[in-house]
């Protein structure tokens, strides 16, 4: 989600969007330091459910924050992070490296997915920085960027270290592809500037994406509104799910993504869109494979498998059969193509070329969930309207 929580479209969709603020208002006013969801309470201690890759321990008089194996490859290594409340005594014997004073007041974001969560959290003042501006789509953020209260630190081999120091942020939070030897980290670092790994995206479960909402609630010292906007999105995709598994009489074959230069990257069996697919009642073609990354095929073995394809989504920048055809005629071949069955998650795009869908799909897993559902058994959600995806003509 783009904006603050109680004015966004997609939380008028549904109706716990109401719930949800007015439970915020609640226990930011009630001073305690319990939630009460569902009659079960829940204390100021964000309790990990779904993420693989996140932990938080509440300790006396701070957090214990662990990112597990933060990029694609690691093994077995753990980073930890001690997050203090401003004004307390750190604790003994750790590294002070690793001490992060909350709330945090200023954050430079390295990816556009970060930004849902924060101003989920109604503290969209402390974004400092992003990496690659042109790629957001909120408009209250574009709006910040328009004005210069963000500014773009760059990309990669173009980062800006002399600008991310200037701003003095508290935390830098990045992505690992490989490892953490990139050079510009430890520029940074020397300065004094804590550089978090976000392992968000290599989560498999859709739940455990968004549960990674509560760092940030541990992050800005709001635990209990982020505890509940989770139990939120929580209950709306279990709902769903369940709902459609009691109601499917067969499962459609999928297929995903686009051929690069004779080869198509595939995604694997046990990935994030292959579980939404299949809690959406969807049966991906690749589901019987396992893999950490996506898979490098040739053009001829996905055509063999493709030609039972039903319904063809994520189809990369597409936005007409023509594009399709250009890249291979072949691809005219598949059942889905000939049937119309074409779907893209490229519906929320601004001028500038933000995606949504990637910005704000990992934060909603029940709407993405909701699409993939209405357009693989339209008769089950018959009211609703695509809000990530469109149909490619």
């Amino acid at each position: 989600m783009n904006r603050c929580l109680s004015n966004s479209p997609l939380m008028k969709e549904t109706a716990y969007g109401i719930f949800v603020f007015l439970m915020i208002i609640a226990f930011s006013c009630s001073g305690k330091n319990t939630t009460l969801i569902n009659n079960q309470v829940y204390y100021n201690n964000a309790i990990i459910s779904y993420a693989e890759r996140l932990k938080i321990e509440k300790k006396e008089g701070y957090s214990q924050l662990s990112i597990l194996n933060p990029w694609q490859g690691a093994n077995e290594i753990i980073h930890t992070w001690y997050l203090v409340p401003r004004g307390s005594d750190p604790p003994d014997g750790v590294d002070s490296a690793k001490i992060i004073f909350t709330p945090v007041r200023k954050i430079i974001c390295m990816s556009t997915t970060y930004l849902p969560m924060i101003l989920s959290l109604n503290e969209v003042n402390s974004i400092s920085g992003v990496s690659g501006t042109e790629f957001i789509f909120g408009k209250e953020l574009t709006e910040r960027v328009d004005n210069g209260h963000i500014v773009d630190v760059g990309y990669e081999d173009n980062i800006n270290k002399e600008l991310i120091i200037s701003i003095k942020p508290d935390l830098v939070m990045t992505y690992g592809i490989g490892n953490e030897s990139t050079g510009y980290l430890g520029k940074i670092r020397e300065f004094g500037i804590r550089v978090m790994f976000n392992a968000d995206y290599l989560e498999t479960d859709p739940l455990g994406k968004a549960e990674w909402i509560k760092m940030f609630g541990a992050l800005f010292c709001k635990e209990e509104e982020a505890d509940i906007i989770f139990r939120a999105i929580e209950n709306e995709y279990n709902t769903l799910k369940e709902y459609i598994s009691g109601q499917l009489v067969s499962r459609p074959s999928v297929l995903l993504g686009l051929p690069y230069r004779d080869t198509w990257y595939v995604s694997p069996g046990n990935s994030y869109i292959s579980r939404l697919i299949d809690d959406a009642g969807g049966n991906y073609l690749w589901n019987d494979t396992r893999s950490f990354v996506s898979m490098p095929l040739g053009i001829e073995n996905v055509y063999l498998k493709a030609l039972k394809a039903e319904y063809w989504l994520n189809i990369g920048n597409i936005n007409s059969r023509k594009e399709i055809l250009a890249i291979d005629p072949r691809l005219e071949d598949f059942p889905c193509f000939s049937m119309g069955n074409l779907y893209n998650n490229n519906k929320r795009i601004n001028l500038k070329g933000g995606n949504d869908y990637w910005e704000s799909g990992n934060m909603n897993p029940h709407a993405v969930l909701k699409d993939i559902a209405s357009i693989l058994h339209p008769e089950l959600l018959s009211d609703h309207k695509l809000f990530y995806y469109t149909k490619i003509y």
